[in-house]
């Protein structure tokens, strides 16, 4: 969480972050819990019983490291938190290992705009500080139907424009099996962060940030499911024993310093979907 100045203290993202208040969204077998305020996540995702994501306390309370959270208004590390846009330089507070990472959304509470049994709206007011100075709004569309979970995120920027990458971090529980074959990746530096060119996909395991067009399954408890997005850009990390993270985003980490960001021109809305099915 931001500290009393409102700057994120190294390391933020691992501070603890409990869910509290929590949404019901139900259809047939599927269940969804949402917690807006930790950040506009999905807390959790049951279906016929069985839970598919890592849960709040089940390995750590670290805001980064649970449930399925929004990216936005950037997705993975800015290098050392700087980067230049229209020539201008800007500092943004690193949260992780020197870095800032995952954007402001998975940190700040999300407003509730509308709630049924089968979907939520919520939207979130951007910071226009030291966290991110450009302003700006993000929305989320959540909706459940048969046998699936939609997921649409948007940000629309502020007065000045600004450069976005948008995207979702969701906390897989291990799968039995992992079905995912990119076309292309960005390697990796010294620090383990994307840059270019792009090469060939090494063999796993990954923290790696991928061009895929294609469905990824994950098998687990004798269920099957199957990831789409409009995204072009997948972050797979499946280096820790409990849980995978595939991650779908449209742009890669440092896309800032990259130079691969979507630009958004004042007023302009970057938005993407993530659809999870059962087959």
């Amino acid at each position: 969480m931001a500290s009393e100045s409102n700057v994120p203290a190294h390391d933020d993202a691992l501070t603890p972050m409990a869910p509290g208040p929590l949404l019901g969204l139900a259809h047939g077998a599927l269940e969804v819990v949402l917690a807006p305020a930790a950040g506009g996540r999905v807390a959790q995702i049951r279906y016929g019983g069985l839970d598919w994501l890592v849960g709040h306390d089940e390995q750590t309370q670290a805001m980064i490291a649970w449930g399925s959270y929004p990216m936005v208004p950037w997705a993975g590390r800015v290098r050392g938190g700087h980067f230049q846009w229209r020539g201008k330089h800007y500092a943004l507070p690193a949260n992780l290992g020197g870095h800032a990472i995952h954007g402001v959304g998975f940190a700040l509470p999300w407003q509730v705009e509308a709630h049924s049994d089968s979907h939520v709206e919520l939207s979130l007011a951007l910071p226009q500080d030291e966290r991110w100075p450009f302003g700006g709004h993000a929305r989320q569309r959540i909706e459940v139907g048969d046998r699936e979970l939609r997921m649409e995120l948007a940000v629309t920027s502020g007065a000045s424009g600004m450069p976005a990458v948008i995207g979702w971090h969701p906390w897989f529980r291990k799968p039995d099996d992992l079905e995912f074959e990119p076309s292309r990746c960005y390697p990796r530096d010294a620090d383990g962060i994307a840059h270019l060119p792009l090469m060939d996909p090494p063999p796993p395991p990954w923290d790696d940030c991928f061009i895929n067009d294609r469905p990824v399954m994950l098998h687990r408890g004798g269920q099957r499911i199957r990831l789409t997005s409009d995204c072009s850009h997948w972050v797979v990390y499946d280096e820790t024993h409990h849980a995978t993270c595939v991650e779908p985003q449209t742009g890669p980490p440092d896309a800032f310093n990259l130079g691969v960001a979507t630009p958004l021109a004042p007023g302009a809305t970057l938005s993407a979907w993530f659809r999870i099915e059962w087959c």
